[in-house]
């Protein structure tokens, strides 16, 4: 073994840990990859996804469901459009065999809906997962076995011989077992599969299709696990690929994965099998399963979305599957889980903000300019791959504010949650106000605190200057505007009147025969449902400050954000 030269820019070096204990992929198993189709093939069709939660993924729990919560789950998959559900390992568990019976005599099985249920390659496994689905009027009847070298040296005991044997001996019996008055089906899994040596799952597959009498009417499945994972995504892509090219009677099989998440990767390999030839993909809920967990069937069916094709699967409340799956399991699902953690369409940098929030802007003014509402309009929101209404999601968690947060996102929740639109000038300053108070607390703003913190620091109820009475007249025949008021300024109160162009201007006027004098740099006032709200930026004795004002009548707002403006810089 040759080891290359760190580059001079890499300062890593040889670590401590005993890698030389472990043996690459190459080593392990054959990788056929004669011919790749897989790196130029598209998905434009959802498979047939086969949530295996409630055998598998149950099998992984501390606390394994009884057959209330199972029911739920149940029912929650048949609600959200899943058409093939593993159902449970009879032979394992009384609980199991009990759920099994209760979905067989309890009539809750869709009629478009197949149960599946899981059998080692035992002949009394097998009478006892027949009991259970009798009366069931269709099934699917997984049978199992481990094929690898590792576990049919270590695990089993038997040579390849062996294997094939108690693999035929299992199948004839269920094939004797099939209720001729039923439609079962039947599913085979060379468990380890990614470990074996791809002849030997192409002879044991093709028996089983040729035994179980396969057609196109009534196909078998053949499943093919990464039990657990040895090699980067593709490397199982050329493994699915090579068994799709070669299976005999290819239409009369449906070519299904298992993928684990050992690797971290499980995604992907089921992503990538999928271009490979792949038909049906097992997984569970958010991943559960055992060590790592299975492959994640909403991450898997929600990408498909993000690129326009139709999951097949109904997502539209997704805080509701998360609910009902953490109860079922018992189990937390994180909250920087794809799709679904309650953080993962939440912002709280400011640069991502500033981008989201510019993103909403364009998405409703495209919206408009085409004539649709918002959820119709295509979708193109930086940070943010698919609406959050799409999956239930409001947006008001899209941007929460904390000391790494920019003024873009805390001007949109001033503007979303409190229809206050503070002006793009005036963002830097608020925003400092923001930084300083969230570092002085170390954690997140909300938005009512927001508005809360922007009211005390730019809405002055009193300071040096008080307005005690005032009254705005128009010049008809100048078009100017005349201010006549009663002003306090410290511990002095007169009358005072001041003339401009606008009210503005005027009341600007009337403070400077008070002694005040006033430059306005920058104004704008906005009407709203519940009223105005102005904006006023000014410079007083050398100090220049904002200011804001809120009131049912816009000219009383505008007044009040000079006067704010004026006190913040006397302070």
């Amino acid at each position: 073994m040759t080891t290359t030269p760190a580059a001079a820019w890499n300062p890593q070096r040889p670590g401590p840990m005993p890698f030389h204990r472990y043996r690459p992929f190459q080593d392990r198993v054959h990788v056929p990859a004669d011919a790749r189709d897989w790196p130029a093939a598209r998905v434009e069709r959802a498979p047939l996804w086969v949530p295996v939660d409630l055998r598998d993924g149950n099998q992984a729990l501390a606390e394994p469901m009884d057959t209330p919560r199972k029911r739920r789950f149940f029912d929650l998959l048949t609600g959200m459009g899943f058409k093939e559900i593993e159902v449970g390992y009879p032979s394992a568990s009384r609980t199991d065999f009990d759920f099994v019976r209760h979905l067989a005599t309890g009539g809750a099985v869709p009629d478009d809906v197949t149960p599946v249920v899981f059998t080692p390659a035992r002949r009394d496994l097998i009478d006892r997962t027949f009991e259970a689905i009798e009366g069931m009027p269709r099934a699917v009847v997984h049978l199992y076995i481990a094929t690898s070298p590792v576990w049919r040296d270590v695990v089993l005991g038997r040579d390849r011989a062996e294997v094939r044997r108690t693999v035929r001996e299992a199948a004839e019996h269920m094939a004797r077992r099939a209720d001729k008055a039923s439609y079962v089906r039947f599913q085979f899994s060379p468990e380890t599969y990614n470990l074996t040596e791809p002849d030997f799952v192409l002879e044991l597959c093709d028996g089983l299709t040729e035994l179980w009498d396969a057609s196109p009417d009534r196909p078998v499945t053949h499943n093919l696990p990464a039990t657990v994972e040895i090699a980067t995504p593709n490397v199982y892509a050329d493994q699915i690929e090579y068994v799709h090219r070669n299976l005999s009677r290819r239409d009369s099989v449906i070519l299904s994965v298992h993928p684990h998440n050992d690797r971290g990767t499980g995604v992907a390999c089921a992503e990538l099998a999928v271009l490979a030839g792949a038909q049906r993909v097992e997984g569970c809920l958010f991943g559960n399963g055992e060590r790592t967990g299975n492959v994640d069937l909403v991450t898997l069916a929600l990408n498909l979305y993000a690129q326009g094709v139709d999951p097949m699967i109904d997502f539209r409340d997704i805080d509701t599957v998360r609910e009902t799956v953490e109860r079922c399991n018992r189990l937390p699902v994180h909250p920087r889980h794809p799709y679904a953690g309650d953080l993962v369409h939440t912002a709280f940098s400011g640069t991502h903000q500033d981008a989201i929030s510019k993103g909403l802007a364009r998405h409703a003014e495209q919206a408009r300019e085409l004539g649709v509402p918002e959820r119709q309009a295509p979708w193109s929101v930086p940070y943010l791959p698919i609406d959050p209404a799409d999956v239930g999601r409001s947006y008001e968690a899209v941007i929460r504010v904390n000391s790494q947060s920019g003024k873009g996102g805390m001007a949109y929740l001033l503007r979303t949650h409190h229809g206050v639109d503070i002006p793009a000038r005036m963002r830097p300053d608020f925003s400092r106000a923001v930084q300083e108070a969230t570092d002085d607390s170390g954690r997140e703003m909300a938005a009512k605190e927001l508005y809360e913190l922007f009211r005390a620091t730019y809405v002055v109820e009193d300071g040096e200057v008080a307005l005690d009475a005032w009254s705005v007249h128009r010049d008809e025949a100048g078009g100017g505007h005349r201010f006549v008021c009663t002003l306090r300024t410290g511990e002095r109160t007169g009358d005072y009147e001041g003339t401009g162009s606008g009210p503005v201007s005027a009341f600007v006027d009337a403070l400077a025969g008070a002694g005040v004098d006033v430059q306005v740099l920058d104004f704008c006032e906005q009407a709203g449902d519940d009223g105005a709200n102005a904006f006023a930026e000014c410079r007083v004795r050398g100090t220049t400050c904002w200011g804001a004002g809120q009131d049912s009548s816009a000219l009383a707002a505008s007044v009040r954000a000079v006067l704010s403006a004026v006190n913040r810089a006397l302070r």
